[in-house]
């Protein structure tokens, strides 16, 4: 069985650390949606002050619910609505103190007051995004921000196939 070794992260070392953990986790096996679960179910379990986190796929040109951890979920967000749908708009992270004041928020639950949203790219698309949220306003610094986007590298080396998106 596969064991993380850091309790907690909020630093850039704590989240290399956790990155190249990730990557050893999901050496080898090719099934997208499997790792994708994992690295929701590690991430949620290791960042602290979370209530959601998971990953939306892109399908006919719409997101997905994909893998996560939290309540239950948005099942589809239109591209260009909500926070994860402005960033595979833009193509952009986005980082928001406080959801209340991001013009068209969709709030799949009410507790969510920040959140981060990372676009996963495979041969210069966004093919996904990875939905962190928080019930604490200002949750997400630049650091933290930069921390997740050390995962980028591994989610967007993951299986990607015309199957799964």
């Amino acid at each position: 069985m596969f064991e993380v070794k850091t309790s907690s992260t909020g630093t850039l070392e704590q989240y290399q650390s956790l990155a190249d953990q990730l990557t050893a986790l999901t050496a080898g096996e090719p099934d997208l949606i499997a790792n994708l679960a994992n690295i929701s179910a590690v991430l949620y379990e290791h960042i602290e002050n979370l209530n959601w986190l998971g990953f939306y796929i892109m399908k006919q040109g719409e997101l997905v619910l994909g893998p996560f951890q939290g309540k239950v979920a948005c099942v589809r967000i239109p591209v260009g609505k909500g926070v994860c749908g402005t960033a595979v708009a833009t193509g952009e992270v986005q980082r928001v103190a406080d959801v209340n004041s991001f013009e068209g928020h969709i709030a799949c639950d009410s507790a969510s007051q920040s959140e981060l949203v990372l676009p996963i790219k495979h041969q210069g698309k966004v093919v996904a995004v990875l939905d962190i949220d928080s019930p604490v306003t200002e949750r997400f610094s630049a650091e933290d921000q930069a921390g997740f986007e050390l995962l980028l590298p591994l989610l967007e080396s993951l299986s990607w196939t015309h199957n799964d998106i």
